[in-house]
């Protein structure tokens, strides 16, 4: 029997490429917010001995994780078999370290709360710093693929003599992927955090490829 493909949340084209790519069978799921905020969810498909994948981007993960867990549980309950994660964007994996004393190692703590509801995660590069894979810290299969490839296809087909600008050096890992398959010349920008929402960036003199570029007068 045919996988059964559910979109939660803001995924619905990215569900319906993955049908017609997948051939598999799309589900239907209500979810309603009571007027105290709770959440309602009522399943509308037959998941009885199906395998499930749920595609969805997690971003802004406070308003999602909460009904993702719930669908997972309410599916096991009505008897699904396995049901596996999609999400492109794989969020609570910046605060990988406690960095001062009574921090909470929140990458830990969701990957644990996911690696209990689900069989299976795949992602797309996600933010790995001090961890070198998502197994570290998650208990259930993970796949992780990869964006540099056709994001350096279309920069060749559409960007005409393009740089291209990491913001900091943790990015310096998929800058110089891209850059290798053009090749392209790049930048690495050098960022000291001040806050959560208080960045300083600049150039650093460098040279990457065929572009050399210095501090601004």
């Amino acid at each position: 029997m045919k996988p059964l493909l559910f979109s939660l949340f803001d995924s619905s084209e990215l569900a319906r490429r993955l049908q017609e790519s997948l051939q598999v069978d799309v589900g239907e799921v209500t979810f309603h917010r009571f007027p105290d905020m709770e959440w309602y969810l009522k399943i509308n498909s037959e998941v009885k001995n199906r395998n499930l994948m749920v595609v969805d981007s997690l971003n802004q993960p406070d308003e999602k994780i909460l009904p993702l867990l719930f669908f997972a549980k309410a599916a096991k309950e009505l008897g699904a078999k396995k049901i596996g994660l999609i999400a492109p964007y794989l969020p609570y994996l910046r605060q990988d370290k406690r960095f001062h004393q009574g921090e909470g190692i929140t990458s830990r703590y969701f990957a644990e709360m996911l690696s209990t509801s689900l069989d299976w995660l795949m992602t797309i590069d996600p933010h790995l710093h001090r961890y070198h894979s998502l197994d570290e810290i998650y208990s259930i299969p993970t796949f992780v693929l990869h964006a540099t490839n056709p994001i350096a296809a279309w920069i060749k087909q559409h960007v005409s003599n393009p740089v291209i600008i990491g913001p900091d050096v943790e990015s310096e890992q998929w800058v110089s992927s891209i850059a290798e398959q053009g090749p392209f010349p790049y930048v690495i920008l050098e960022k000291v955090r001040h806050g959560d929402k208080e960045v300083a960036i600049w150039v650093k003199l460098q040279k990457r490829g065929k572009c050399e570029l210095d501090h601004p007068k």
